[in-house]
């Protein structure tokens, strides 16, 4: 870890499976008064963004019905997908994870939709909520 100060544990977003981003960008943008973000779309999903304070909405629409939001919204239908907590050493984190006998579904970090390095934890790990965890 570099000699950046540590800014503890936050709530980076919180990711919502939706079947049309565009159906609420007017509640957000115009109801809400959140200003949009420029995400890049991974996973097979369109993702499209709102700043909520230090915090961002993520809509995430399916690419394909194979992706994972598109199996999801198979399964479950729109709602909340994921919360996404952003660590200062994600490194750290996961090991301290594996120490703790947590599931994990990305063993190593890989890049996400913001540039940043991610990680997903089980929900099986997590009380039924997906996980994900990023650098700041």
């Amino acid at each position: 870890m570099s000699d950046t100060p540590r800014r503890g544990t936050r709530i980076a977003h919180v990711g919502l499976a939706v079947r049309s981003a565009a159906d609420l960008h007017s509640f957000y943008r115009n109801v809400l008064g959140m200003s949009e973000a420029d995400l890049v779309d991974s996973d097979g999903a369109r993702i499209s963004g709102f700043r909520a304070g230090e915090s961002l909405v993520e809509l995430l629409e399916s690419d394909k019905a194979d992706s994972p939001i598109g199996k999801f919204l198979d399964k479950r239908g729109p709602g909340i997908h994921h919360i996404c907590f952003a660590v200062d050493d994600l490194d750290g984190t996961l090991a301290n994870c594996r120490k703790a006998g947590m599931r994990l579904i990305d063993e190593t970090p890989r890049v996400g939709a913001e540039g940043k390095r991610i990680a997903f934890l089980h929900p099986s790990s997590t009380g039924g909520i997906l996980i994900e965890l990023s650098e700041y």
